[in-house]
């Protein structure tokens, strides 16, 4: 049985990553979370040491490897800007870490994990779940077909996630951008390592809107031109979302297509850890390129761009408040 610690227990992602190591036959030793209301250990690992401090989950996690029990793996659900060093105490205490998106928030900090994996040679993995969503598979699979009879092809797509946010939102960490990376690297991460990982790797990107709240621009893939909006504001739902009352929207328009991927979700955490525990997950260089774009995209200032999505096509008022 392989032995599991996990910090961040007690966030939103965490359940998923607790289903998966049971459901995968790993025990989860010893958790983290500086909030107390982690009942959830219970449904899976009662047995669970559970620490609010980082000092004692670190020297516990030492006293376990002195102890030759030691841990195999450290899950780390934890905010964005504490991911760097948990993997780095998974690394240096002999354990493999498996880290949420984004790993880290800068291309210069990922450089200096991958020289850490090797000398441990220990591996950091990345939850790159939509990459083994079977829709997704099979989207890589038509474009790698079209691609191989023109190479030259250049696809049109335009990529809406609208996910509803209240007021805690940016009260908490993330709405911190130096501690969350802001929405592009918190919520457009997942999509933008998707696009590249089917498309190939950005060439050109534009910030045509940015705020707190929003952001959209344009993307240029090897393959295809993106036309991409990102948003935590409930205000800029589209009329059929409001319509249904739906808190979130997603589209994914490929040559004025839709793709439909919202189904098919639900396992993709116990198959990414069936295929760690394999020694088959997604290592950490495979984030490098999702992390380079979303540091990028953080820091470029909005343009008056001919690219332009439709949200801000037709909506003067949000596009000239950018």
């Amino acid at each position: 049985m392989k032995r599991f610690a996990i910090t961040g227990v007690g966030g939103f992602v965490a359940p998923r990553h607790l289903k998966a190591i049971k459901e995968c036959g790993g025990e989860v030793v010893c958790a983290l979370d500086i909030h107390d209301s982690v009942g959830i250990i219970d449904s899976y690992f009662p047995q669970a040491h559970f620490f609010t401090e980082f000092e004692r989950f670190d020297r516990h996690i030492e006293k376990l490897k002195r102890e030759k029990s030691g841990i195999h793996y450290l899950s780390i659900c934890s905010p964005n800007y504490l991911h760097d060093a948990h993997m780095r105490l998974a690394l240096r205490n002999g354990a493999h870490a498996i880290c949420e998106k984004p790993l880290v928030l800068t291309p210069w900090n990922l450089d200096a994990l991958l020289e850490l994996e090797r000398e441990h040679q220990r591996h950091i993995y990345t939850i790159l779940q939509l990459r083994l969503h079977p829709k997704i598979i099979a989207l890589k699979e038509k474009v790698q077909s079209e691609l191989a009879k023109n190479p030259n092809k250049i696809f049109d797509l335009t990529l809406t996630y609208i996910t509803s946010r209240g007021k805690w939102y940016f009260i908490s960490w993330k709405g911190d951008e130096s501690k969350s990376g802001g929405i592009a690297s918190n919520i457009g991460i997942h999509f933008f390592d998707m696009l590249q990982w089917i498309f190939g790797e950005y060439k050109e990107v534009q910030v045509h809107h940015s705020t707190p709240q929003t952001k959209a621009g344009f993307l240029e893939l090897q393959h295809a031109r993106v036309k991409w909006f990102l948003s935590v504001d409930s205000q800029t739902l589209p009329p059929i979302a409001i319509a249904n009352n739906k808190p979130t929207f997603r589209s994914l328009q490929i040559d004025e297509n839709e793709f439909e991927f919202s189904d098919g979700f639900t396992d993709l955490h116990t198959e990414s850890y069936k295929n760690i525990m394999q020694g088959q997950g997604f290592r950490a260089i495979e984030a490098k390129a999702s992390i380079d774009l979303t540091y990028k995209i953080r820091f470029l200032e909005p343009i008056c761009g001919d690219m332009l999505h439709p949200f801000l096509k037709e909506n003067n008022a949000l596009y000239s408040s950018k």
